[in-house]
């Protein structure tokens, strides 16, 4: 029989340098629900499309439940019950263009000016308030570039860009030797999942067939971010076709964003389902290169300063459908975790949208703000008019206390957003 120890929320299999934190376990839930807390974790996941998106192509024309779907909504159609779209809303002193990014999730204003200064972003402020006890206060993530969160000072923290250094951090421990040790087996196709087997089966015995099953689809998981990490470092060393083509602008890793962005989804996925953090954020980073995106020959960044060019539009659209196709990779393995008596989406907020509302004129205003999950009231389209709304700092309040953080302030807000309510 199943000890307590073993149904510790931090209960963990061991191997060799591996330290694999479990999801919750509905028997992990009954010991739960004999200490003080019982209440499921809540947490939040804040993307920004830095190069932005093209709204004409994401917002839709009705507002409301009846409205119809635009081209980029269509991608995410699957959960239109799962998320709200919200048009006109900004940070009212936020300007200059593409620093803005800077401000995303603070809304410290003028980022361009000579005396600026950050303040506080929306997830560490977060962790201040509610604590959480998790490995990992935060993760902050990237793409290719820098990321979006911020200390109280208003000093930037690095983030990570590199999905095997996220990967390492969350499943291998122990001294340096084991950890290069752990490496290589897994270059050599040993799974994390084969160093810890004998403990893991002998934990597995005695747990109930949903918890099995939960147990089994986490493992899996594990699985598949390891196979995804093996086939690209396999794929920078594998020879390049000849074609007859013109030679292109010479591509680096990081133009391979799709592939970068999936694994980094999938670890956000490991992450929240282990409880290993609470908080993410994720800077889907644009670049002055040419995507490796079928169907893009230009260069991401020119793209976005499109001047209304068809032609350019055209190969933007391209790569803006890739990005709303992997939020609904993101959605779906957030939807399909159960967790309590319901899914991780269920209690994952999910920010996605952009700096940006026109890169073509950096201008900052009426920005493409998605929000899914979190157990708000979804299925609509919020629309505000750009020149008189309420902050986006509103939201972020409304983030904030879904969370549990009894707060009525944050950055430049001044109340909360009408019509977006809990369910």
């Amino acid at each position: 029989m199943l000890n307590n120890r073993r149904l510790s929320r931090r209960t963990l299999l061991r191997g060799a340098g591996v330290s694999l934190t479990l999801p919750l376990l509905e028997s992990m839930t009954a010991l739960r629900a004999q200490s003080a807390s019982t209440e499921v974790p809540r947490r939040m996941i804040c993307i920004n499309n830095t190069l932005g998106l093209h709204t004409p192509n994401l917002f839709p024309t009705q507002t409301g439940r009846d409205y119809e779907l635009t081209p980029y909504l269509e991608a995410i159609k699957e959960f239109r019950n799962d998320f709200t779209v919200f048009s006109g809303l900004s940070h009212p002193d936020v300007d200059g263009g593409h620093p803005a990014e800077l401000c995303y999730l603070t809304s410290a204003p003028h980022p361009r000016a000579d005396n600026f200064k950050n303040t506080i972003s929306l997830d560490q402020y977060a962790v201040e308030q509610l604590v959480p006890d998790t490995r990992f206060e935060s993760l902050v993530l990237a793409s290719s570039h820098t990321g979006l969160s911020f200390t109280r000072s208003g000093a930037p923290i690095p983030a990570e860009q590199r999905p095997s250094v996220v990967f390492k951090n969350m499943f291998v421990a122990g001294s340096p030797r084991e950890i290069n040790a752990q490496v290589q087996r897994l270059k050599q196709g040993e799974s994390i999942m084969d160093t810890v087997l004998s403990e893991a089966k002998d934990f597995q015995k005695g747990l109930g067939k949903q918890d099995q099953q939960k147990l089994d689809e986490y493992f899996g998981s594990v699985r598949q971010v390891e196979l995804k990490m093996l086939n690209a470092q396999d794929w920078t060393r594998r020879p390049k076709p000849n074609v007859e083509a013109k030679q292109p602008v010479d591509i680096n890793n990081y133009v391979e964003v799709v592939a970068r962005v999936r694994m980094m989804i999938d670890l956000m996925h490991l992450a929240l389902q282990t409880d290993s953090t609470r908080f993410i954020t994720f800077a889907l980073n644009g670049f002055n290169a040419v995507p490796a995106i079928p169907g893009v020959t230009q260069d991401w960044h020119n793209l976005s300063h499109h001047g209304q060019d068809p032609v350019k539009l055209a190969e933007l659209r391209v790569i803006e459908l890739q990005q709303m196709q992997l939020l609904a990779e993101l959605l779906t393995k957030l939807k399909g975790t159960a967790e309590g008596e319901g899914t991780l989406l269920d209690r994952t907020i999910v920010l996605f949208g952009s700096n940006l509302g026109n890169a073509s004129s950096h201008d900052n205003k009426n920005l493409p703000i998605i929000v899914g999950g979190g157990g708000f009231q979804h299925g609509q389209h919020l629309a505000f008019a750009p020149t008189k709304h309420p902050p986006l700092c509103n939201l972020y309040v409304q983030f904030l206390n879904r969370l549990g953080a009894n707060v009525d302030f944050f950055g430049s807000s001044n109340g909360t957003i009408p019509g977006f309510e809990l369910a």
